[in-house]
């Protein structure tokens, strides 16, 4: 067996090794944890001040064109699923225009107490016209009067804190106006990461990260010191394609124990597809 060292993580003083001789893709495998996790454990995000669950519900594992393997389970299915999580204690809605799971997390909302529950969405503006249409149309989608956490979604340029200034500027006009609490993107390139890093505009950043790279902005040697950079300069961190959009959904125990021991998430978000499969994860959470 291959081994070389990859971390030192100062939280568990935890090394990971290389384990690729028995698997398709190398998957860093993490000595047992120092410290328990749960799934609803209440956690900060940066410096935000808002408080949530660890486990983020996700709503679009493959999300494009207002349509998720989540919203196929039609909005009562998927509302149901999110309620249930509701009851294991997760208090994490991640939403988006692009999944188009709007619907489905406010038919969720008409049950529960709205300042129980962080409800995450993403925006594709690119200009602060459509920025601002949106976020009327996503509390009207959502039936809030205020969201959470609004995010640009799938940044992919290198200068877009420049390019897309302006939607910033609309971002930050809907926060001190209190329509919404925090504000931020999802990076899917190395780049696009690299400047919400250095950002102090980017409260919130939604950041691929899992053991093998896959789905990722990079691999995990280049995409974590920037992730540990965000962590240490208040920002919060959000973990998605933690199963790899599913490639890794038969190394679940692998890739969790590699999300919670990193020392750099302050929650992340996994879209289960049922009762059973959410439920999995929570237990699957407890015993890494």
């Amino acid at each position: 067996m291959k081994r070389r060292e990859f971390l030192k993580n100062a939280s568990y003083g935890v090394g990971a090794a290389w384990l690729g001789s028995s698997l398709a893709r190398p998957i860093w495998a993490m000595p047992d944890l120092a410290t328990k996790f749960s799934a609803s454990d209440t956690v900060t995000l940066g410096s935000t001040g808002i408080k949530t669950s660890r486990l983020a519900m996700g709503t679009g594992t493959v999300g494009v064109g207002h349509h998720s393997h989540q919203t196929a389970l039609g909005v009562k299915g998927l509302s149901d699923l999110l309620l249930n999580g509701y009851d294991k204690g997760l208090r994490f809605f991640d939403a988006a225009d692009s999944y188009g799971s709007h619907p489905h997390v406010a038919e969720a909302l008409k049950h529960v107490q709205r300042d129980k529950v962080t409800v995450l969405t993403k925006s594709w503006a690119r200009d602060p016209a459509g920025m601002r249409a949106d976020i009327d149309r996503f509390r009207k989608e959502l039936g809030v009067d205020y969201i959470d956490v609004l995010l640009m979604h799938c940044l992919t340029e290198g200068d877009w804190t420049e390019r897309y200034k302006g939607v910033m500027d609309v971002l930050s006009e809907a926060k001190q106006k209190g329509v919404i609490r925090a504000h931020g993107c999802s990076c899917h390139s190395i780049e696009a990461l690299r400047a919400a890093a250095a950002s102090p505009w980017v409260e919130v950043d939604l950041a691929r990260i899992n053991p093998t790279g896959a789905s990722m902005d990079g691999d995990p040697n280049t995409v974590i010191p920037v992730l540990k950079q965000m962590k240490a300069s208040g920002k919060a961190v959000v973990g998605m394609k933690i199963l790899g959009a599913g490639e890794l959904r038969n190394r679940q125990d692998e890739c969790l124990k590699f999300a919670l021991g990193l020392g750099v998430l302050d929650a992340f978000t996994i879209g289960a597809e049922s009762r059973n499969e959410q439920e999995d994860l929570i237990r699957r959470i407890a015993a890494a």
